[in-house]
């Protein structure tokens, strides 16, 4: 009989294809309604199985903490409370997206952690109770669990599976700023009434596969917020659709995404990004559709065994 050492999977990054802010819960969180929609930037999780105790190492040009405060420890330790399972892990992070970007870095992380344990320590728990850990962790970690293209309500974790959008390629531009989530909402409270909701429209449009609607109505009540304390936001914005593209802000920001049908147009936007924006971190990515369920990745989750 074999038995699973250690797992290796893709965390990918994510972005919003829309973003609509409906106002605060009696909980203090606020009710959103989104669409989220997967990308190819991926951070790489590795976990090796321990007799006991959680242990966390980071590779990658970032600032991130390899302790308790981390979000993929917390999964870690959220996961062996509840399942009550028997042993440890090692935890080792190779980070590619950036931080406080607006692209789930984190949460992605903690998803891949909860995703890797299961696979590791099989408990039996079902769907809905892996995914009710992943929204004890963090708004964001449901949906990175999931993967594709998916409507987001309530404070996020509130899930709806979607077609998959139409394929595009997404250049990805993260200025120097990093951009605190909970000083975004503070700040959209402040500024009162936000702009009429757009997801339905882009709901119908992904239903109906219609590209050039998908790319019309893109929408980020968040951005407005964030531009006006980050103005190289808007001049990324301004760029990309000048070069073509079909823009928007991510999340709280401050990373901007552009969609482009084809790829040798989005690597020359990515070019002329770098030339012009020096201190941005960019990248070339294309959207990637539902992932398949943890037990049957066998093109993204490399698992070696020991006997």
């Amino acid at each position: 009989m074999h038995t699973l050492r250690s797992v290796t999977l893709d965390a990918p990054a994510k972005i919003n294809l829309t973003l609509d802010v409906l106002g605060i819960r009696p909980d203090g969180y606020h009710e959103v309604t989104m669409v989220m929609q997967t990308v190819s930037l991926v951070d790489t999780v590795r976990l090796e199985k321990r007799a006991s105790g959680i242990s966390l190492s980071i590779d990658g040009n970032v600032a991130l903490e390899a302790d308790e405060t981390n979000l993929a420890y917390r999964a870690a330790k959220h996961f062996f409370q509840t399942q009550k399972v028997t042993g440890g892990v090692h935890i080792h992070l190779m980070k590619r997206i950036p931080m406080a970007a607006g692209l789930a870095g984190g949460s992605t992380d903690a998803a891949a952690v909860i995703k890797g344990l299961s696979i590791l320590y099989q408990p039996t728990p079902c769907r809905q109770d892996l995914l009710d850990m992943c929204a004890s962790i963090g708004s964001d970690v449901p949906f990175c669990y999931e993967g594709g293209t998916m409507l987001a309500t309530g404070r996020g974790e509130i899930l709806e599976r979607l077609p998959d959008a139409p394929a595009f390629f997404v250049v990805l531009a993260k200025p120097k700023a990093a951009v605190s989530t909970a000083w975004v909402y503070k700040r959209a409270d402040a500024f009162g009434a936000l702009p009429h909701p757009a997801t339905e429209t882009m709901l119908e449009a992904i239903r109906s596969q219609d590209v050039e609607s998908i790319k019309k109505h893109l929408k980020n009540v968040l951005e407005v917020v964030t531009i006006e304390e980050y103005p190289e936001i808007r001049r990324l914005k301004d760029f990309m659709e000048m070069h073509g593209a079909a823009a928007l802000m991510s999340g709280s920001g401050p990373t901007v995404f552009g969609l482009l049908e084809g790829r040798a147009e989005a690597e020359v936007l990515l070019t002329k990004l770098r030339h012009e924006f020096p201190g941005t971190e960019s990248f070339l990515s294309w959207t990637i559709p539902k992932a398949p369920p943890a037990e049957t990745q066998s093109s993204t989750a490399k698992i070696e065994e020991r006997g």
